[in-house]
């Protein structure tokens, strides 16, 4: 259950660290990566304003394929070579985009997502997909939604039987 007070986390460090607590607590005990992906992508959906999509791509061969998610239904497959998932794939490193209509091969799978952040789920050195959200807002996110999320992922995969 979500319990983060919006009141005390007046920042976003402060919201980060909660949502970290509630993880622990998710993750505590649990290794299936298909579960854990599951409640991270709901809880993300849920606590973190301004957000209309929230959820996992797993790398397969030379694509990025739909994983558990909250929010509308979404792109499926998405190809390495185009989009802001692929740049973080490709890159292994985190991407922001303040305006995805500005991005060169932004691939629209709601057409009211106007900032995103991407965040590459790496173990061992091997890319296994990416965390990926959406907002309706522009310049939406920024350096401590970066590293919070990052800190979420850590958490994740090292939570997890990969």
């Amino acid at each position: 259950m979500i319990e983060i007070d919006f009141k005390i986390a007046a920042n976003k460090t402060e919201l980060y660290r909660q949502l970290a607590s509630q993880i622990r607590g998710l993750l505590d005990g649990e290794r299936d990566p298909l579960a854990n992906t599951a409640n991270l992508a709901a809880m993300l959906y849920h606590a973190l304003p301004q957000v209309n999509w929230a959820g996992f791509y797993r790398l397969t061969g030379d694509e990025l394929i739909l994983g558990p998610f909250q929010g509308k239904p979404a792109c499926v497959r998405l190809p390495l070579g185009k989009g802001v998932c692929s740049a973080a794939a490709t890159r292994k490193q985190t991407v922001i985009v303040q305006d995805v209509h500005s991005f060169p091969g932004h691939i629209a799978c709601d057409a009211a997502s106007k900032s995103e952040i991407v965040v590459p789920v790496i173990h061992g050195g091997r890319l296994l997909g990416v965390l990926d959200i959406d907002s309706p807002v522009n310049h939406r996110f920024d350096s401590a939604d970066q590293e919070g999320l990052e800190a979420l992922v850590a958490m994740l995969v090292a939570g997890c039987d990969w």
